[in-house]
Formats: C-alpha cells, sequence, structure tokens
C-alpha cells in the first residue's frame, strides 16, 4: 500500500512538473533548437485515429506547421497564403503537416475556406509540448476569447486552455531540425515564399545518409 502511494505521489509530482514547464506568456516559449533531433508525439487524424510522427522512421523530409485553429483569421490567411506553395513542396519531396488545436470533428469544418492539407488535431498539445511552442492562456485572455464567441474549451474538447505560438519547422529525413520559425505575436506568420526558400535550403543540409 505504502508503494503503491509513493507512486500515486510521484506522477503526481510529475505531473506538476510537466504543467510548471508550460509557460503562462507566449514570450517566455523556449522551442526546440535547430540542429536538434526531433521529438516524437502523436496527434489525431479527422477521424479519431491515432497519428504517431517518427523521427527515426521518417522516409522523407517533414515541414511541420502549427497553428491555433480554424477560429483564428489569423491562421486562415496563412492557410489560403501557402495555398499555391505547399504543391511546390510536396514536389521537392517532403510530406506536410499542419498541427491545429481543433478536435478531430472541427479540423476542416471551422476552416473558413477549404483546403486539401493534411491536418492534424493537436488537442491535447503534444506535439505543441514536443516542440517547445506550448502556453497557457491567461483567465483574462480566455474571457476576451469568449467575448469574441471563441471558446477553447468547445473548439479542443478539453479544459487545457493552451495553444501553440504560430510556427514552422522543417525536419530532415535523418529526423533533424533543420529550420524553425516562431514569433509570439501570433498575428505575425511566415509567408508562402520564405517557407519556400526554407524548403529548399533545408535539403541541402539533410543529415540522412
Amino acid at each position: 500500500m505504502r508503494a503503491i502511494t509513493m507512486l500515486l505521489g510521484l506522477a503526481i509530482m510529475n505531473l506538476g512538473i510537466a504543467a510548471a514547464s508550460v509557460p503562462d506568456d507566449p514570450h517566455k516559449v523556449v522551442p526546440i533548437a535547430v540542429n536538434a533531433k526531433a521529438p516524437t508525439f502523436t496527434a489525431k487524424e479527422v477521424d479519431g485515429r491515432d497519428f504517431k510522427f517518427d523521427p527515426a522512421a521518417l522516409r522523407q523530409p517533414t515541414l511541420l506547421i502549427f497553428y491555433r485553429g480554424g477560429w483564428c483569421p489569423y491562421c486562415n490567411r496563412q492557410l489560403q497564403d501557402l495555398h499555391t506553395v505547399v504543391p511546390q513542396v510536396v514536389a521537392l519531396g517532403y510530406q506536410v503537416i499542419f498541427l491545429s488545436t481543433d478536435q478531430p470533428k472541427l479540423l476542416y469544418s471551422s476552416l473558413k475556406e477549404k483546403v486539401d492539407y493534411h491536418i492534424l488535431s493537436d488537442s491535447m498539445m503534444n506535439a505543441a509540448h514536443a516542440f517547445g511552442v506550448a502556453f497557457h492562456v491567461d483567465a483574462a485572455t480566455l474571457k476576451k476569447m469568449q467575448s469574441y464567441g471563441i471558446d477553447l474549451e468547445e473548439t479542443q474538447g478539453t479544459t487545457r486552455h493552451e495553444l501553440p505560438v504560430p510556427s514552422v519547422f522543417i525536419v530532415d529525413r535523418g529526423g533533424v531540425i533543420r529550420f524553425r520559425h516562431y514569433d509570439p505575436d501570433y498575428t505575425v506568420r511566415l509567408d508562402a515564399a520564405h517557407v519556400l526558400t526554407a524548403a529548399k535550403t533545408a535539403l541541402q543540409n539533410d543529415s540522412s545518409p
């Protein structure tokens, strides 16, 4: 009984440490660095199936794009801006993955315009935590969002009250991060031309055999 109590205590303590590691300010996030090994994460497909990203088993370089959700007008603008570039990045040999905080059933229906991107649900923030771009939304910001008709608990299906700093990562076939871009100001996004340039440049530094 005592051993079980100790294990429960350790589990609770670890959860506390994990929670404490997520900052309350987007300006305090510390994304994983360029040249570091990319982390593994699990997200959800639109039909609820698990999608596991395993950098050790990549067959092609990967462009990862974190955005807040279909309710965000700046995210919608970013996705539309990338419309002509994504096919060019795919033609270079990349897989392109978008990560949204919307729960699976809202991934596409919440967007203002239709897209044919591969979008995953990171509503549990596993990927955002792994890449170091998650932050906790404070009460004042939550209230302001609710006044605009945005309910994170409804869109995410959780009570985490967390969001990612919008960001872009490129992972080569060897599982190494070759590019990152993030900006705590959610109105600022990496434009399509720079995404394409980064994708081309990263290919020259691929660490795979």
